[in-house]
Formats: C-alpha cells, sequence, structure tokens
C-alpha cells in the first residue's frame, strides 16, 4: 500500500473508531476489510441523509449521501440496497472521503460536530420511534 493510501486509511479507521464510540444505531455499510482506503459509507438510523448532508455542510463538512453511484437524487441508494439495507438505512446512508490534505484535526473537528448534528436531527425526525414528545407549554 502507498503512502497516500495508509494516511488515509489511518484517517478513516481514525473518525470510524470515533463515531462508533460516540454515536449509537449506526451501520458501517460495504465489506469492512475490503475496501478503498479513503472512504466510510455509514448509515444513521432515524435520520434522512439528505438532512444529515445539509447540517454538515452548515458547518463546514462537506459528505456525500448514499454511494457514489447514486448521488444526486433522493431514491435510497440501489447499491446500499443490494447490501441488504433496508429502505430507512439506504436512505440514511452518508459517504465520508478523506483525501491527502485531510489531518487528524479535520477528523477530530468532524467527531466534535457529528454527534451533535445526529441528536438534534434524531429528536426532529417522524423515524425516531424511540423519541419522547416533550410537552408544549400553553399560555
Amino acid at each position: 500500500m502507498n503512502e497516500r493510501a495508509q494516511h488515509e486509511e489511518r484517517l478513516r479507521t481514525l473518525f470510524e473508531n470515533g463515531v462508533s464510540e460516540r454515536i449509537d444505531d449506526i451501520v458501517f455499510n460495504g465489506d469492512r476489510a475490503r475496501r478503498l482506503s479513503h472512504v466510510s459509507n455509514i448509515s444513521f438510523r432515524f435520520i434522512e441523509g439528505e438532512g444529515l448532508l445539509i447540517s454538515l455542510d452548515l458547518q463546514g463538512i462537506a459528505v456525500s449521501t448514499g454511494s457514489a453511484c447514486s448521488s444526486g437524487t433522493l431514491e435510497p441508494s440501489p447499491v446500499i440496497i443490494a447490501l441488504g439495507r433496508n429502505d430507512e438505512l439506504a436512505r440514511g446512508a452518508i459517504r465520508f472521503s478523506f483525501g491527502k490534505d485531510n489531518t487528524e484535526m479535520d477528523v477530530d473537528d468532524v467527531l466534535e460536530v457529528l454527534p451533535r448534528v445526529v441528536e438534534k436531527l434524531r429528536q426532529l425526525s417522524p423515524l425516531n420511534k424511540s423519541r419522547k414528545l416533550e410537552p408544549v407549554a400553553v399560555e
């Protein structure tokens, strides 16, 4: 493996370990051993990937929804579906890519923002069956 691929894989591993420690109800998509060194595709249960993409973009974090084969469509990714995921997981899939110019600090920045954004979107999501409705004050 060349130096660039090793760098990308190290960042991806750091990122995925951090996501696993900080966020529940996620599914890593694809073969965990045989894959590209620079890509991590994760499904976040109970939220739509498009909402997560927009929220992260507003925080300066660029991601993509679904798989590269389905970019630009709101339909669930046929690639993620082919992996055996249901529509909810396919719609909640986000692709994170790492490159030669990314650093561990970049990964740390994403790991600081991502859990907060996921939690906020889950609180708002009708897909979150376990969420509790808070009483609304009536004046």
